[in-house]
C-alpha cells in the first residue's frame, strides 16, 4: 500500500519533488467533527495527501489532537459536542434503545445548544487559502466552501444519504417496503436538523451567504447540480448500489497506519503470546447507561466461550472490576492495525470504521450494534457469512454473546469467507482512489 510506517520520509520525499520539478499540489482544508469515527476517516485521507506532496489543514474535534498530532498534520481544534455530552444519561440511554424513546428529544436538544459553537469554531477556516475543501456531509460545513468561492467534496461516512433502490435508509429503525426504499433518505436531512438546528442565521450573518435555492443541502453546489460525493466504505459490502449517480464514490475504507513510533505495551504482547489467539471486544464510542454491568457481562461470556479476550475500554461503555486476569485483559486502547490480525474474532459495536479495519484483518465478526448504521452493518457481515447473526445491545446477555462467540472462533467457513472479503478490501486503497479524484478534477478546474 502507498501509505507504509515509513510515511514521514515518503511525505519528505514527495514534497522536494513537488518543489524541484513542479508537480501538481493542491492546498486542501478538511473539516469533520463527532467521534473518533467520524475523524479517523478524515486523517487517513490527509496522510494519503501529504503523502503524494499536497497541503493540508485539518479542522477536528479537540480531543482528536493525540491522534491528529501523532501523524505530524497541521491541525486546528473545534469543540468537541460528542464528548462533552458523552457521559450525559439521556446520552447513554439513547444509545441502548437506538433512540426511540422520547429521551431523542432530550438528546437532541443538548446536542443543539453546543451545535453553534461547534460551527463558531468553524468560522476560522474562512482565513484560509485553500483550492478545495473536503467536508463531514452533516451540517453545513459546504457552505465554508461556498465562502470561500472553492469546491467542496462530501464526505458520507456512513450509507445513509445517497438515495438508492438497494436497501432503505440505515436510519429507520423499522423495516419498510421496498418500493419506499429511495424515499426513506429524505429523513437523514431531518435526522441531522434534529441535532445540529437552524444553521440559516449563521450562514447569513457570520459567513455573509445570501439565501438560495438547496442552500441547506450538502450534496448540492451553488448552482443546484451534484456535488461530488465520497463515500469511505467498500463497495462489497454493500447490496447492488448500481442506482448510485456517477457523481458518487463509493472508495473503499480509508485505513490509517500504525504510528511508526508506536510499541505494543509489554502487558498486552505477553497476554497474546501467552496462550491461543484471544478474542477482541471493545464498543468504541458507545456506552450504556451501566459500564460495570456491561464488563461483567463480557467477563461471564468468555469464561462461558472458554476463551481469552483483550477488551478495550474505548469511551468508557466497558469497565472492568479487575484489569487482567489469566482470561481477559483490559486496555484503554491499540492501534486496530496492529491489533485485529492477531485475534481469533472481532466483537465490537458496528461502527464503520471498526467494521472495515475487522474486514481489513480477515477475521470472523460478532457485531453487537447499539444504534441505527451499525445494525446496518451487523447485517451486511451476517449477510456476507463473516459473522454470527448480530447481537442487539439491548439483547445482550452473557449467553448470549458465549454462543456466538464461540461459533465465531470455531466456525471454519466463517473464518474462509472472512479471509476472502480480506483480499477484495485490501485491494481497494480507499484514500488513493479518493486522492486520484481530487487531483484529476482539480487539473480540469471542475469537481464532476
Amino acid at each position: 500500500m502507498w501509505l507504509s510506517l515509513n510515511h514521514f520520509e515518503h511525505q519528505q520525499v514527495m514534497h522536494e519533488l513537488s518543489t524541484k520539478w513542479g508537480l501538481f499540489r493542491m492546498k486542501v482544508l478538511m473539516l469533520t467533527h463527532g467521534t473518533r469515527g467520524d475523524v479517523e476517516p478524515f486523517v487517513a485521507l490527509a496522510l494519503e495527501l501529504t503523502s503524494r506532496g499536497h497541503d493540508v489543514v485539518l479542522f477536528a474535534p479537540a480531543s482528536s489532537a493525540p491522534l491528529v498530532k501523532s501523524y505530524d498534520l497541521e491541525f486546528v481544534p473545534v469543540h468537541d459536542t460528542w464528548n462533552a455530552l458523552m457521559h450525559e444519561p439521556s446520552i447513554r440511554s439513547g444509545f441502548e434503545t437506538n433512540f426511540k424513546t422520547v429521551k431523542t428529544i432530550t438528546a437532541m436538544r443538548k446536542f443543539r445548544r453546543l451545535a453553534r459553537q461547534v460551527l463558531d469554531d468553524m468560522t476560522a477556516a474562512v482565513s484560509y487559502n485553500p483550492e478545495l475543501v473536503v467536508c463531514h456531509a452533516s451540517g453545513p460545513l459546504h457552505a465554508i466552501a461556498e465562502r470561500l468561492r472553492v469546491p467542496a467534496v462530501i464526505v458520507c461516512p456512513e450509507p445513509v444519504w445517497i438515495p438508492t433502490r438497494a436497501f432503505p435508509n440505515p436510519l429507520i429503525p423499522f423495516r419498510l417496503p421496498t418500493p419506499l426504499n429511495r424515499l426513506s433518505y429524505a429523513a437523514t436531512p431531518l435526522w441531522i436538523r434534529g441535532f445540529i438546528g437552524k444553521t440559516t442565521k449563521w450562514r447569513r450573518k457570520t459567513l455573509g451567504l445570501p439565501r438560495r435555492r438547496h442552500q441547506n443541502n450538502s450534496l448540492r453546489r451553488p448552482d443546484g447540480s451534484h456535488a461530488t460525493v465520497l463515500q469511505p466504505f467498500s463497495r462489497h459490502i454493500l447490496p447492488d448500489t448500481s442506482d448510485y449517480p456517477d457523481s458518487v464514490h463509493t472508495t473503499g475504507f480509508w485505513f490509517l497506519p500504525t504510528v511508526s513510533s508506536w510499541v505494543p505495551p509489554k502487558r498486552l504482547s505477553d497476554f497474546i503470546a501467552a496462550g491461543d489467539p484471544p478474542v477482541y471486544i471493545g464498543f468504541g464510542s458507545m456506552a450504556g447507561t451501566d459500564p460495570k454491568e456491561t464488563g461483567e457481562l463480557i467477563r461471564q461470556a468468555t469464561s462461558i466461550a472458554k476463551v481469552r479476550a483483550v477488551v478495550v475500554s474505548g469511551s468508557g461503555g466497558i469497565d472492568l472490576e479487575y484489569e487482567s486476569d489469566q482470561r481477559v485483559l483490559s486496555i484503554d486502547q491499540a492501534p486496530f492495525s496492529w491489533l485485529f490480525p492477531r485475534m481469533a474474532a472481532i466483537v465490537h459495536h458496528g461502527g464503520s470504521g471498526t467494521t472495515g479495519a475487522a474486514l481489513l484483518a480477515g477475521r470472523p465478526q460478532v457485531v453487537c450494534p447499539f444504534m441505527n448504521t451499525q445494525h446496518f452493518y451487523a447485517e451486511r457481515v451476517h449477510a456476507l457469512g463473516i459473522s454470527p447473526e448480530p447481537l442487539p445491545q439491548d439483547r445482550l446477555t452473557a449467553h448470549h454473546l458465549a454462543h456466538r462467540i464461540h461459533r465465531a472462533v470455531n466456525d471454519v467457513e466463517l473464518e474462509r469467507r472472512a479471509a476472502n472479503m480480506r483480499s477484495l478490501i485490501y485491494t481497494e486503497h480507499g484514500t488513493g482512489r479518493a486522492v486520484k479524484i481530487f487531483e484529476s478534477t482539480l487539473n480540469k478546474n471542475a469537481i464532476q
